[in-house]
């Protein structure tokens, strides 16, 4: 069996050397790096980008070929890609994946295939419309702060598998619990799929910290290590390849749909954020501060919900994220949904909740491009630290207990994906700081996936109006 110890590479080990290749300021060894890789029995690359949707793409290279991928890039027809924007014929009509060295990881359900995260390009210059390159433009403008932004990402996801009448439905048919949260017999049932996971991500150099049965049935979580913000977003999308791929070799779909079944909580996909100055200093904690935040953590903070409106066309992007984002019961009893705008102190009720001095963004799902979500949420903490946005009034109620007392209940956010993008397109902040380029992409992709959703007839129509009038 391959072990961790097996697949152990880190590429970084590569940088700063005589034989040398530049990539955002750091000097790999590309021949040193490639006659490693091949002592592993790796003969290719999985060149991987993501497209507007944050759906993996890219394609198989051969390895000895590396230095051509680092400088120049795999090449991809541009309009083939959603939301490039680029055109079908001239010098700007093939969109260019550059490998980022230090990305490289031997993939352990890919016998002598190294998975390496690429950079889009067209014409020679960085593309605006990139997700990736987004990110990257806020972290550099974050970095001339003096600041560093750590994210902890908790991945929630359902396992499914098609019934005999072709319609989804959980894998687990003894997966019936009305609360089965850390339901310890649904992971012995699937502890052949849990292990291969755990068994898989810590070969390509997760740090795990937890695997349970979430609130729904069908649904787990895996936590691993916080990171920088871009290596954060990095592992995320080489989390859900990795889950993809085991998911299909024990008979099983591994799906990041929102809210698949409508009588259970849905899926998040929450941001754990801190900051920290050039000193490594923790810049949002003060455990003196008001929710434990220090000023630039409360700046921040305000940031987000004084544009969450706009942040949720990005962290929840699909017509499912808001069947998620309703505060409708579920068959547990219990809902986490953070619907209304707010922000409190280990309050899960909450849009924003403080723990440990650091904030928990609970709005994303995890059908969002994890990029472009990440790049948004920046962009909005750091026009609440440009702006010095007061810090907001705390939260210290369960909101759903309010709700059902009849009490007045804080701002929502919107109810469905159409109104999400049109706060987007209404929000000047965020579309200069993200870019025009991007955000007119973005838009258009979203409002096609809106109008083709609207022309559905669904079956509650059918069960509710066929026979009525």
């Amino acid at each position: 069996m391959t072990t961790a110890t097996d697949l152990a590479f880190d590429s970084r080990a590569f940088i700063n050397s005589e034989r040398v290749t530049a990539r955002d300021g750091q000097i790999f060894d590309i021949p040193a790096l490639v006659e490693a890789l091949e002592a592993q029995g790796i003969h290719s690359l999985l060149v991987q980008f993501a497209d507007i949707h944050g759906i993996a793409k890219g394609k198989l290279v051969p390895l000895k070929l590396m230095r051509e991928w680092v400088e120049t890039g795999a090449g991809f027809a541009g309009p083939s890609i959603w939301g490039t924007g680029l055109p079908r014929m001239g010098d700007r009509s093939e969109y260019y994946g550059r490998v980022q060295p230090e990305t490289i990881r031997p993939l352990p359900f890919m016998p002598g295939v190294a998975h390496a995260v690429c950079d889009g390009y067209a014409g020679g210059e960085a593309l605006q419309t990139c997700s990736r390159q987004l990110l990257k433009r806020q972290i550099e403008a974050l970095r001339q702060r003096g600041l560093t932004l750590w994210v902890g990402i908790e991945p929630e996801f359902f396992l499914l598998r098609r019934g005999a009448n072709g319609r989804w439905q959980i894998a687990d048919g003894a997966d019936e619990l009305s609360k089965p949260s850390y339901d310890l017999k649904a992971i012995y049932r699937h502890r052949e799929y849990l292990d291969d996971m755990r068994l898989t991500l810590t070969a390509l150099g997760f740090d795990l910290q937890q695997i349970d049965h979430e609130d729904a049935n069908g649904q787990y979580e895996i936590n691993y290590r916080f990171d920088e913000a871009l290596a954060a977003a990095d592992r995320y999308m080489l989390f859900k390849l990795a889950a993809h791929a085991v998911a299909d070799k024990h008979g099983l779909t591994f799906s990041c749909m929102p809210k698949p079944m409508a009588n259970a909580p849905g899926s998040g996909l929450h941001f754990h954020l801190s900051l920290t100055d050039e000193s490594g200093r923790a810049a949002m904690a003060d455990p003196s501060g008001a929710l434990g935040l220090s000023t630039a953590g409360h700046q921040f903070a305000a940031g987000l919900l004084h544009h969450a409106d706009a942040l949720a066309a990005l962290c929840a992007p699909t017509v499912n994220s808001y069947k998620r984002l309703a505060s409708s019961a579920s068959v547990s009893g219990t809902t986490w949904s953070p619907v209304w705008k707010s922000m409190g102190d280990n309050n899960r009720t909450c849009l924003v909740r403080t723990v440990a001095g650091r904030i928990e963004w609970r709005l994303p799902d995890p059908s969002c491009n994890i990029y472009a979500a990440l790049a948004g949420t920046l962009a909005a903490g750091l026009d609440g630290l440009d702006k010095g946005l007061p810090a907001v009034e705390p939260c210290t109620e369960d909101l759903y207990l309010r709700k059902a007392s009849g009490a007045c209940m804080p701002a929502t956010l919107p109810r469905d994906l159409s109104q999400a993008l049109d706060a987007l397109a209404g929000n000047e902040v965020l579309t200069k700081r993200l870019g025009p380029a991007f955000v007119a992409q973005f838009l258009g992709c979203k409002r096609d996936e809106w109008d083709a959703f609207s022309a559905q007839v669904s079956d509650w129509e059918l069960q509710r109006y066929a026979s009525l009038f």
